[in-house]
């Protein structure tokens, strides 16, 4: 493994927010941003003006703080851009919708260099740009005198295409459970860079820059999917929201996981083996991979990328997550993981 060179912006005070003043960065981020689709009205007014097929919009935010969601000395500002674009555009998926427009409010040093602000804001593009969705406003502060960090917020709105939108709280006893994209990339890359290490890059790479399946959402909806999550915070808590929702039991096949996840064998498992952690902790609990997990009817033809996990049984009084039919806890305490997900005022 080879040690993480720091990747903080040293830019020429000359360039610095403070010295180029709000506008002056505002420009220069703006050049960046790509356009929506969507877009009737874009950046430059008090407010964007998006075009909408169906009268409806999903929306959605996340708040992404220096030091607790990214770190500038692991990660460049493009990567902190698509990551940031990424955790957004993936909740506009799990709903079954496609994403339109990013909208972003930045708080930062005044010292910041602007060429920092210009790579986040070419990699919201790059994210976005696939979907034909662009960032169409925002806002630009300075952070409090006292504080060094950087707090990103990111709001996206998407489109339904007149589809229903696919809610947590409609899984069935006797649907099955369903994963797309991958699972445990970005926690294991976590766990390296918190070593010291930048290698093997391509989970480190996965922690940086996550790659949901965003087609993958509108596809489970027009399939029929009953219930739809993103997996931002790990797969038995996501899970868990899901069945307590849908007020029903939700049983996780540990072979179907492995097998879909963990084989054949590759970096998880050889960073694994170098941390004597067990790999299939970071399928369990890991988080930022933005993965989507669904439940579909049993004779729902799952769309393509989507693979069989586990069942939905009935609740009763009781509800959450089980993996083979043992309680998830029993199970995260078997591979050594520190709870079931993220906490985020843990």
């Amino acid at each position: 493994m080879t040690r993480p060179r720091p990747l903080v912006p040293r830019g020429d005070p000359a360039d610095s927010v403070r010295v180029v003043g709000e506008f002056g960065v505002i420009a220069r981020v703006l050049a960046h941003a790509g356009t929506s689709r969507a877009a009737e009205v874009g950046p430059g007014d008090d407010a964007a003006v998006l075009r909408t097929t169906d009268g409806r919009v999903v929306a959605t935010v996340d708040v992404l703080v220096e030091g607790r969601h990214f770190r500038r000395d692991w990660s460049s500002a493009e990567d902190i851009g698509h990551k940031a674009a990424a955790a957004n555009l993936a909740d506009v998926a799990a709903m079954g919708g496609t994403a339109t427009a990013l909208l972003v409010g930045l708080a930062c040093p005044p010292t910041t260099p602007t060429s920092w602000l210009e790579g986040v804001a070419a990699g919201l593009a790059e994210e976005c740009a696939p979907l034909g969705a662009a960032v169409v406003g925002g806002d630009l502060v300075a952070a409090a005198t006292d504080s060094a960090s950087v707090v990103l917020s990111v709001t996206a709105l998407g489109d339904l295409g007149g589809r229903a939108p696919v809610l947590r709280s409609g899984a069935r006893p006797g649907d099955v459970v369903a994963v797309a994209g991958r699972l445990g990339w970005a926690a294991c890359g976590l766990a390296v860079l918190r070593r010291g290490f930048t290698s093997p890059l391509a989970v480190v790479s996965a922690h940086r820059r996550p790659v949901p399946p965003y087609a993958a959402g509108p596809a489970a909806a027009e399939a029929g999917a009953t219930s739809m999550c993103d997996v931002s915070d790990g797969l038995l808590a996501d899970l868990g929201h899901v069945a307590t929702a849908s007020r029903v039991l939700i049983d996780l096949d540990r072979a179907a996981l492995v097998r879909t996840f963990l084989e054949p064998a590759g970096p998880l498992q050889q960073v694994a083996s170098a941390l004597g952690a067990d790999p299939l902790a970071w399928v369990l609990t890991g988080g930022e991979d933005h993965a989507l997990v669904a439940t579909f009817r049993p004779t729902a033809v799952l769309p393509p990328g989507w693979s069989v996990i586990g069942s939905v049984r009935p609740g009763g009084k009781r509800t959450g997550v089980l993996v083979g039919g043992e309680p998830a806890a029993d199970v995260v305490r078997a591979v050594g993981a520190e709870g079931a997900g993220h906490v985020h005022f843990g």
